[in-house]
């Protein structure tokens, strides 16, 4: 898919030029919809980005139209194949990314599953997959990259989701996951915070014209999304790019330990998925006793 951002979010952005000139980020999930645009901003305002995938082809061909908003020549770099259930695979981007250029400054875990079961439609291998991949995921990322950032006392975002402030049907797998990855984030901080590493979340609420929008809304059109929200608009991409840049900025540097929710408001009100259509859309696909 084509870039979100162009040279032109350095204009109307409040962000200077260069702020994260000389700075190397490695993201996995780095060529989904939300995580391509934390890149694309990262790498407008000078940083090099290594993002990492499943899909070889996919992978490398974000990498190669994301390369085309720095002025430097092989400033991403794609690295395709990649399972984060592995922490072996990881272990061998991170050294490929430093091999590539010389150092790790940030890093966002951003890979995830997700789609829409409630526990009567939803078997222990398809909970267990999407902890695995989200949590244990994240986990394997930052274990891999820790050497790294511990010699740029370096930063690490984790891309959460605000499913598990509430109790959010058909979402008991991710809202599992994500509680963790808060949870692990909040330790992280801790215990990394004396080796000059900081450690927080993002989390993104409905936004547009997202993989995740499209599977979660449950048929709900956009405007009825937005009628939920306080701020009466859903979120961009850029919304989520914006808190990245933050809190990887010196502006942050005495932020540790934060989950940086992006949604409008809208979780205060409970969320759409336990609200629209609740529990008729529930009961419908209730199957007591399926396959487990």
């Amino acid at each position: 898919m084509p870039n979100t951002l162009d040279k032109s979010f350095l204009s109307r952005s409040v962000w200077k030029a260069d702020l994260f000139k000389g700075k190397v980020v490695f993201v996995t999930g780095g060529a989904g919809t939300i995580c391509r645009v934390q890149v694309e901003a990262m790498v407008l305002l000078g940083a090099k980005a290594a993002i990492l995938g499943r899909n070889l082809e996919k992978t490398e061909k974000a990498a190669q139209e994301i390369g085309q908003l720095s002025d430097e020549a092989g400033s991403v770099l794609g690295i395709g194949q990649i399972d984060v259930r592995n922490v072996g695979d990881l272990k061998k981007a991170v050294e490929r990314t430093v091999q590539e250029f010389g150092r790790i400054d940030y890093v966002i875990a951003g890979a995830a599953g997700n789609f829409i079961a409630d526990i009567t439609n939803l078997s222990a291998k398809a909970f267990q997959s999407v902890v695995a991949i989200d949590l244990l995921g994240s986990y394997n990322t930052v274990k891999a990259a820790l050497p790294e950032l511990a010699k740029t006392k370096g930063s690490i975002l984790f891309v959460s989701a605000t499913l598990h402030y509430t109790g959010t049907p058909f979402q008991a797998h991710v809202s599992a996951a994500k509680a963790g990855v808060d949870a692990l984030s909040n330790v992280l901080a801790v215990e990394l915070g004396p080796l000059g590493i900081r450690c927080n979340c993002v989390a993104p609420g409905a936004i547009a014209n997202t993989e995740g929008m499209s599977r979660l809304s449950n048929g709900v059109s956009l405007k009825d999304v937005e009628a939920k929200v306080p701020l009466q608009r859903s979120g961009t991409t850029e919304d989520i790019a914006h808190a990245t840049i933050y809190l990887f900025s010196p502006a942050a540097s005495y932020v540790t330990g934060h989950v940086q929710v992006v949604d409008g408001g809208a979780w205060h009100l409970g969320n759409l998925m336990g609200t629209a259509g609740y529990p008729l859309l529930l009961k419908k696909q209730q199957k007591i006793g399926a396959k487990l």
